[in-house]
Formats: C-alpha cells, sequence, structure tokens
C-alpha cells in the first residue's frame, strides 16, 4: 500500500465530496428551447457548489502532501 488506511478513508470521503459539488452543479435545463430558465442562476449552481469542489480539491492536495 501507498498510503496509510487513513488516508484512503480521507480520499474516499474527499472524491465523494467532490462528486457531490458536480452534482449540486448539474441540472437547471429546460423542455423547450425557446424558453430562458433562471434556475441556473441559482445560489446553489453559482456558489456553493464551486466552493465544495474547490474546497475537495484543496483537501485533497493536503491530504496527498501531508506526512
Amino acid at each position: 500500500m501507498i498510503f496509510q488506511k487513513n488516508k484512503y478513508i480521507g480520499l474516499t470521503l474527499i472524491v465523494s465530496l467532490l462528486t457531490l459539488g458536480f452534482v449540486l452543479m448539474s441540472g437547471g435545463s429546460s423542455d423547450d428551447p425557446n424558453v430562458f430558465n433562471e434556475e441556473i442562476f441559482s445560489f446553489r449552481r453559482i456558489t456553493l457548489a464551486p466552493l465544495i469542489i474547490i474546497g475537495s480539491y484543496v483537501g485533497l492536495i493536503w491530504l496527498i502532501l501531508k506526512k
């Protein structure tokens, strides 16, 4: 094993949090292409999901580089 057991658990948690961020960012499409949907500019897609994704990447880098 390259890492200890704790790092693999942390890696699993961070990757699942990263996946959650991408799922939160998805959606907001409209059935009719001629109708604009304001839902794509919600707080969840514009602010929350990118913060979760950036935090996950920072946590992932920190976890890999931590001794």
